[in-house]
């Protein structure tokens, strides 16, 4: 399922800017309101929860990846302002449902020692579907001048057929402990809820506006956008795993900090940033950083009460899509005016983002959730070493 997921979403994405601009001639105020649509499914994902009161969740995973599929292999047909709104909220539907009980899954199988490591497995192994997505895309469209809809289809459409192997090959796995299926948010996770607000926006940021600089400002095409993913993902096939190991031996609190310290000045570059090879410099550094965020999950699952995995992994997603579904749309009205200032207004966010990091425990676990005057202990801790 980790394959299956970024194998065709990453063809919707990676032909998404140049398809909007050369077929229904958006602007940053139209893609930043489809982006708006995009993450609606997202802010609704604590429903989720619902539907595993009739339905198992391995098996909503597989029907939500179902769904993705047919919501991209439609895509091509309607070049249309309403009808990309129409696929995009169809396969976002599909996407946002299975990354829910993906998270949940994953932190109820895997024991909690080896998580980040996992995790960063799990990132290797969509990196290279990533990969392949984006080099099918450079060989179809740059050498064989195959069309949209057709490269849309294709994806859908062998989408749907993993699909079907993995629900007829595959058992149904035992859950371990039972999950709440009501929802609920509890005070003592307030860190984790914030930390996942602000990466929602910061998303946002990096996913909407730094590749559409790449189109709008710099021109990029079709395969030069495709080869520009290919290396992020070649980046993370390679570093990945390591980097779930690196957060393992560092500790969460540290390697947020790293990432957020790096994320603040990379947003700074971007708002002033003139050559188009600087731009796809920081672009990779700016997904690099983003395989980091393993350290928000794990964590969380060294806080939390095992039964609560399925219903916060759906309440984090609404958290996180709160910020992202008024984002775009605002954020592409002021792109008309000042490109500059949202990649400014980006790195406000990763400064929030720093000074929550700041009040993770070095060793959280449930109990000891927060670190309450991070300053303080700072402070303390060096008048300690001091005497």
């Amino acid at each position: 399922m980790a394959f299956v997921m970024p194998l065709v979403f990453s063809v919707w994405n990676a032909l998404l800017n140049n398809f909007v601009v050369e077929k229904a001639q958006f602007s940053g105020a139209e893609i930043g309101l489809l982006q708006s649509f995009r993450e609606v499914p997202g802010f609704l994902a604590f429903t989720a929860v619902f539907l595993l009161l009739v339905i198992k969740e391995q098996t909503l995973a597989l029907v939500a990846l179902a769904v993705m599929c047919i919501g991209v292999a439609i895509t091509g047909w309607l070049p249309f302002e309403i009808g990309l709104y129409c696929t995009t909220v169809l396969m976002s539907i599909g996407f946002h449902y299975f990354e829910t009980i993906n998270q949940s899954l994953t932190l109820q199988w895997i024991h909690k020692d080896k998580t980040a490591h996992f995790m960063g497995i799990q990132l290797a192994v969509k990196s290279f579907a990533s990969l392949l997505a984006y080099a099918s895309i450079w060989v179809l469209m740059e050498w064989f001048e195959v069309t949209y809809s057709s490269v849309y289809m294709l994806a859908g459409g062998v989408g749907l057929l993993i699909v079907y192997l993995l629900w007829t090959n595959f058992d149904s796995f035992s859950h371990g402990s039972p999950q709440h299926k009501h929802m609920f948010l509890r005070r003592r996770y307030w860190l984790y809820y914030a930390l996942v607000f602000f990466s929602g926006a910061r998303r946002q940021i990096f996913m909407v506006f730094a590749s559409f600089m790449m189109v709008e400002k710099f021109g990029y095409s079709v395969g030069d956008i495709s080869l520009l993913f290919i290396i992020n993902y070649v980046i993370n096939l390679l570093f990945a795993p390591k980097i779930g190991k690196w957060i393992s031996r560092i500790g969460e609190r540290r390697a947020l900090t790293i990432e957020y310290m790096g994320l603040l000045i990379v947003f700074i570059s971007y708002a002033l940033v003139t050559d188009g090879r600087i731009a796809a410099a920081l672009y990779i550094i700016d997904h690099l950083f983003f395989a980091m965020a393993i350290a928000v999950k794990t964590y969380f699952q060294k806080i939390a009460d095992q039964k609560d995995f399925a219903s916060t992994a759906g309440v984090s997603f609404t958290i996180n899509h709160i910020a992202a579904v008024v984002i775009p749309a605002l954020l592409g009205i002021v792109w008309l005016t000042s490109p500059s200032l949202v990649f400014y207004i980006g790195s406000g966010f990763a400064i929030c983002s720093l000074l929550l990091a700041l009040n993770i425990p070095n060793t959280p676990s449930q109990g000891n959730e927060v670190v309450k005057n991070p300053f303080f202990r700072a402070n303390q801790i060096q008048a300690n070493k001091n005497t």
